[in-house]
């Protein structure tokens, strides 16, 4: 197992499953809002899913685990972050259910039929270009920064690999949050569910997740937010359940 690892990287477990993951702590690992998307997305046995900058592969590992769908598909345009997701995908003995695809998401229209895809998931940076200072790191700038791709290429993308009423499910940060809806009706994805993301119960919230619906009714529902923290910095038995840790609440 350990042949399979380069430097600085090691292998966890992917949280709520029995699956690993090779992660690179200094430059390429997945953060909560991941976890967060995976857990807030849903789809049927068998579908087909594509994730949109898949990085270190953690959402299509996730959503197979969760729903065993019949095959998951993860684009990531930087060549070793690729690399490592299909590492991971081959030490669980998936490539035939999960398919890391080096490329730029734009360009997936050139190998994909128009409406393949039951389920979109995307986690994308989330600074517009031109906001922010930009990492030296590259991959932690292109993971933060619309440099290879815009929200709006996002979306653009999505609605031609979804089949009609197939779903767009996004993680993203409020204060985008009218960029995020004005541009989904753009291209025919109704905004339908809502669940804002609050690092404590009396703070705003500082993540967004979203369900589309392609071709969908216009109805907005708002779930009840999601609270990461105790007032006590522990997590609260909701993200200890996401995480398959609810034996940790009693231990």
């Amino acid at each position: 197992m350990e042949t399979i690892l380069k430097e600085n990287e090691r292998i966890d477990i992917v949280p709520g499953t029995n699956l690993k993951i090779i992660q690179d702590k200094s430059r390429f690992c997945y953060g909560i809002d991941a976890i967060l998307l995976s857990d807030f997305a849903t789809c049927k046995r068998g579908s087909n899913i594509m994730d949109l900058g898949t990085g270190t592969g953690i959402i299509p590992l996730r959503l197979y685990s969760l729903y065993n769908p019949e095959k998951i598909y993860g684009v990531e345009i930087q060549e070793e972050v690729a690399k490592m997701a299909s590492r991971s995908v081959s030490l669980n003995k998936l490539q035939y259910r999960i398919e890391i695809i080096n490329m730029d998401l734009r360009e997936l229209p050139s190998i994909f039929d128009k409406g393949t895809f039951d389920v979109v998931t995307s986690n994308p940076p989330y600074i517009k270009k031109g906001a922010g200072l930009i990492n030296p790191n590259e991959a932690l700038a292109l993971s933060r920064h619309e440099i290879k791709c815009s929200l709006d290429d996002i979306i653009r993308v999505s609605n031609y690999l979804l089949k009609d009423r197939g779903r767009l499910y996004l993680v993203h940060r409020p204060n985008r949050l009218v960029d995020i809806i004005w541009t989904t009706r753009q291209y025919k994805l109704e905004p339908k569910t809502i669940r804002l993301v609050q690092p404590k119960v009396d703070a705003s919230p500082n993540l967004v997740l979203l369900e589309c619906v392609k071709g969908g009714n216009v109805e907005l529902k708002f779930e009840r937010p999601l609270v990461v923290y105790n007032r006590d910095g522990s997590y609260t038995e909701e993200i200890y359940e996401i995480y398959g840790m609810k034996e940790n609440l009693y231990g």
